[in-house]
């Protein structure tokens, strides 16, 4: 999010030079706008050689595939978010096994920049059935993804994964 006016006071924001990059920073209240990445949390969920996605009932990205997940709340640690999560989208408990890798991307027209946690997690439990703010569920062969993914890291934590698994695989 970017802020023209001080949040806290109300006056105009001045670019300054603060850890060599330009900062919105309130020349009244000396408040800095740091703009940290949002935490969110995805999880990649395997049976049989499948991966869970949903499919988005909101925007961004309405209609494409995603990974379950989203945003974490401020106290809540990762691996609970991705339960919470997990539950909220497809109906099913997990057990995270692993954290799979750290992603950068940005979220909706505001560009928000976040930092995505990708776990993969066993499905322990729970009726299969899209969340709210799901218009489906599926699984799919890591050789066969859909064209349509929501995210940028989403293409990337998947095609980590296939590799990953192709590579066990050889072994």
């Amino acid at each position: 999010m970017t802020f023209t006016f001080c949040p806290k006071c109300g006056t105009r924001l001045e670019a300054r030079r603060i850890e060599d990059r330009d900062r919105p920073t309130c020349p009244g209240c000396g408040f800095v706008h740091y703009n940290n990445a949002l935490p969110c949390v995805g999880v990649l969920a395997l049976k049989q050689g499948k991966v869970l996605l949903v499919k988005r009932a909101v925007e961004p990205f309405k209609g494409y595939w995603d990974i379950p997940g989203g945003f974490l709340e401020s106290d809540e640690h990762p691996y609970v978010g991705a339960k919470r999560e997990f539950l909220e989208e497809t109906g099913l408990h997990i057990e995270p096994t692993e954290v799979l890798g750290f992603f950068m991307d940005i979220y909706g027209e505001d560009e928000e920049p976040t930092l995505n946690i990708c776990l993969l997690a066993r499905v322990t439990g729970g009726q299969e059935r899209a969340g709210s703010d799901a218009v489906g569920l599926e699984w799919f062969p890591l050789n066969a993804l859909p064209d349509k993914t929501a995210f940028n890291w989403e293409r990337q934590a998947l095609h980590l994964l296939a590799q990953r698994l192709e590579v066990e695989a050889d072994s």
